[in-house]
């Protein structure tokens, strides 16, 4: 008798062997970078965040992160320990490359001087769009940009 369930609805089977994510991607699509966990508590990064938003505990480069997640599979995440130094590699968000933000700056629609509710968000494929919305972070005393 096999341990395997039952094929379903929706059911995916993937074919023996290793798959490659985001094996499309160019260079200019990858980046790595260096976070370290300066908080006092463990700190997860889930594999669709736009790097810019998390935890301000975090030290890492922040504009260089623009546009970019965590090149992990979907679904999952990358925890940081109380002074953890890791390096992580990440790709270019894809589509239309706008981003609310989950914590309204330096990224989201507060930092660039929308209300919340409102559906503008920053272009990260704009450079003037991020660069007000890292000056706006500054100037409202957001430490956690490098």
């Amino acid at each position: 008798m096999s341990d395997a369930l039952p094929p379903g609805p929706g059911a995916l089977r993937a074919a023996p062997g290793r798959l490659e994510l985001n094996a499309d991607r160019s260079p200019a699509e990858r980046i790595t970078l260096v976070i370290v966990n300066t908080g006092d508590r463990p700190v997860q990064i889930g594999s669709h965040l736009h790097l810019p938003d998390a935890n301000s505990g975090l030290r890492f480069d922040r504009a260089a992160a623009r546009g970019f997640r965590l090149d992990i599979p979907s679904g999952t995440s990358q925890r940081f320990e109380p002074g953890a130094s890791r390096e992580v590699a990440a790709v270019a968000l894809r589509g239309a490359r706008r981003v609310p933000g989950i914590q309204r700056r330096p990224w989201g629609a507060d930092a660039v001087g929308a209300h919340v509710g409102d559906e503008e968000a920053v272009d990260v494929a704009d450079s003037a769009d991020v660069a007000g919305a890292v000056r706006s972070a500054r100037e409202g005393g957001n430490d956690g940009l490098d």
